[in-house]
């Protein structure tokens, strides 16, 4: 079982106001009573109202539930950059609303490996990196939907800048981070580039075709290098 589902098991056995103790969780779902203990560590971060403790039991307090949404890209899109907003404000109770909300989000969001995660460190990034991404966003769909190749300005973590034309192939969502995935002309490689960190992104006259070992499924991202 993915941890995504461990956790919403774990709300779904909580949600009836019981105290659980720790063991019998582990016991139906399978797993270790330590991970149970992460698990409700990760819950109570995420802004679950968990009250307990270990040794003791597990229960949720009385809270306003929404039923199960599937969001396509723009709708996650158009919440993120809502957070985003609300998040740079002044009113310091909305400002943590936000904080809070965007841990729930990233808590059930898919999770997923990428390549070199530590260099990425997505979970950690201010709301004002992920808006300012927001900025590239219609010409790097529209390019993706065109075929269409681009001249991107791009600084990397580091300070380091760029010029590159790229065919833009697939964008994904990293817990408040959108990551563009491309096949550089200049490299002649996949490249994994970070959206809030492209300066500028260009439209180029210029369409592509799909080739053999240039598309999004000849992808791997162990092999990707930045």
């Amino acid at each position: 079982m993915r941890r995504t589902d461990r956790l919403f098991e774990i709300i779904q056995i909580l949600r009836d106001g019981k105290l659980h103790r720790a063991m019998d969780i582990a016991e139906r779902l399978e797993v270790s009573t330590r991970t149970i203990y992460r698990d409700m560590d990760t819950l109570v971060a995420s802004g679950v109202p968990v009250e307990g403790e270990r040794g003791v039991g597990y229960m949720v307090r009385d809270q306003i539930t929404l039923p199960p949404l599937t969001l396509t890209p723009e709708e996650l899109e158009a919440l993120n950059l809502g957070m985003a907003i609300v998040a740079e404000a002044a009113d310091p109770d909305l400002k943590s609303a936000a904080l809070s909300l965007a841990a729930k989000l990233d808590a059930v969001l898919p999770e997923e490996t990428i390549a070199e995660a530590d260099a990425w460190k997505f979970a950690v990034y201010p709301f004002a990196d992920a808006a300012r991404g927001f900025a590239q966003m219609p010409v790097l769909r529209a390019a993706i939907k065109a075929r269409q190749k681009l001249m991107i300005d791009y600084q990397r973590i580091d300070g380091t800048k760029s010029e590159r034309v790229i065919r833009p192939l697939h964008m994904e969502y990293w817990g408040r981070v959108w990551t563009l995935t491309a096949w550089c002309e200049a490299r002649e490689d996949f490249r994994v580039f970070r959206v809030d960190l492209i300066q500028n992104a260009t439209a180029l006259p210029e369409l592509f075709v799909d080739e053999p070992g240039k598309r999004f499924v000849d992808y791997d991202p162990h092999r990707n290098k930045d």
